[in-house]
């Protein structure tokens, strides 16, 4: 599944996939008639270029021994996961319909009980980047070829726990150990600014000793160069801050916090979708 170079066909071709992603997440949404929609529709292009590329999830094998190890921290924007994976072939695009239905695997927090691409079960924010270093430090215990990618919000790193963890990925030298944050300055509350700021956050996990990088969570090409970086040994863990948008390629979503949770009637997903819809004809 590796992709080996970036060229414009490639760019196009990961924007296409993530403007798909983001069709099914507004489908999803609407027909469950629940979830978060304004995270996942933000992420849609980090993980276009994500598992297209660097993280090889072995979507028809998810539990193949070497598959690069997952942690969805922010569990409620699972179903950029959901629609991803699907897409890739590991299970069919008609189950997505399914999403928070009584009896789906595809629940609104996933659990690697009935998702295994993910290794945690989403719920409480705050807890992933430590799954994540005990996960890591597994591996090295292991010596074992697949890595550890860990998707974060910018609201969790307002918890204790967080910082934590940061701390241990750096003395046990976790280069095995790549973390990305949703930074899209929103929470269910309001912007974090408002909540609790978060101040300077490359500037905190620098201090902590981490390999630092803050770049365009939606331009593909300065996603696709910030993961070449996080994946490179440094002896040190990695972490990029997705500057992002919340909501992305939905007008009436972007960067408002109502849209964090709420899923939208019938009439705002066909506007939506219409949106999305025209977004492809003019990458076309």
């Amino acid at each position: 599944m590796t992709i080996a170079n970036t060229s414009e066909n490639t760019a196009l071709n990961w924007q296409l996939f993530a403007n798909t992603v983001r069709q099914d997440i507004v489908s999803m949404v609407t027909a469950a008639e629940s979830g978060h929609p304004g995270g996942p529709l933000g992420l849609a292009d980090i993980y276009a270029v994500l598992y297209n590329k660097y993280l090889n999830s072995y979507a028809k094998e998810p539990k193949h021994p070497n598959r690069d190890r997952y942690i969805l921290s922010n569990g409620h924007c699972c179903a950029v996961v959901y629609s991803t994976i699907a897409r890739l072939g590991g299970f069919p695009v008609e189950d997505l319909a399914t999403f928070r239905r009584l009896g789906s695997k595809l629940h609104g927090h996933p659990s690697p009980m009935y998702f295994p691409w993910i290794e945690n079960a989403g719920g409480s924010l705050g807890q992933g980047l430590s799954f994540a270093c005990g996960t890591a430090i597994a591996g090295k215990l292991d010596q074992a070829p697949w890595r550890v990618f860990v998707g974060m919000s910018d609201g969790e790193c307002q918890e204790g726990m967080t910082w934590e963890a940061a701390m241990a990925a750096v003395h046990h030298r976790l280069d095995n150990l790549i973390a990305f944050v949703d930074y899209n300055r929103i929470q269910i509350d309001g912007h974090t600014d408002q909540v609790m700021s978060l101040g300077d956050l490359a500037a905190k996990f620098v201090a902590f000793g981490w390999a630092v990088r803050e770049t365009d969570g939606h331009s593909v090409q300065e996603i696709d160069a910030a993961f070449a970086w996080a994946v490179e040994p440094k002896g040190l863990p990695s972490i990029i801050l997705f500057n992002t948008t919340l909501g992305k390629g939905v007008s009436f979503m972007e960067d408002n916090p109502k849209w964090h949770g709420s899923p939208p009637s019938a009439a705002e997903c066909e506007k939506a979708l219409a949106e999305l819809a025209k977004a492809r004809a003019n990458l076309t």
